[in-house]
């Protein structure tokens, strides 16, 4: 539809994205996913918050934050689910965010799928590493050398 104007006649804004392959049949996705940015942003500061007290203010502050203390920490399951939402409630809410940017700028659909299927590679790669290494941190590993290990390891 366009609109007649003293200049001239416009197009409709977004007309040419009406004609995309996604047709017109609309989902309620968007709207999922503008609430969920909503939630996440909301849960993702007290997460962040929480991590940045605990890691910072409490005890000797940033002094102490070493290998140990990652150690100590993640050997506690509370502190393993406390980083693991942080994981995935940033990276779900960063990639959601750039899947809208990129279907905001992008303007042919092929320039469109390529770059949404790199930002989810990024994103399984990047989740899936993090959860790996939460779950499978190991500060004092058995049967390494005594010289390896940290100093709060026992020995061997």
């Amino acid at each position: 539809m366009a609109t007649t104007t003293p200049t001239g006649t416009l197009a409709a804004p977004r007309s040419a994205r009406a004609t995309r392959s996604r047709g017109s049949s609309r989902t309620n996705m968007e709207m999922v996913g503008w609430l969920f940015m909503r939630l996440s942003g909301v849960l993702l500061i007290v997460l962040i918050f929480g991590h940045l007290f605990v890691n910072l203010m409490v005890g000797e502050g940033i002094n102490r934050i070493d290998f140990a203390f990652v150690g100590g920490k993640w050997a506690d399951p509370f502190w393993q689910f406390w980083d693991l939402a942080m994981l995935w409630l940033a990276m779900i809410h960063g990639t959601n965010g750039m899947r809208t940017i990129i279907n905001d700028y992008a303007e042919r659909d092929r320039t469109r799928l390529v770059l949404k299927a790199l930002l989810y590679l990024a994103f399984f790669v990047t989740v899936v590493l993090g959860t790996l290494v939460i779950f499978t941190f190991e500060p004092c590993p058995i049967g390494a050398p005594a010289e390896l290990l940290p100093s709060f390891c026992p020995a061997p």
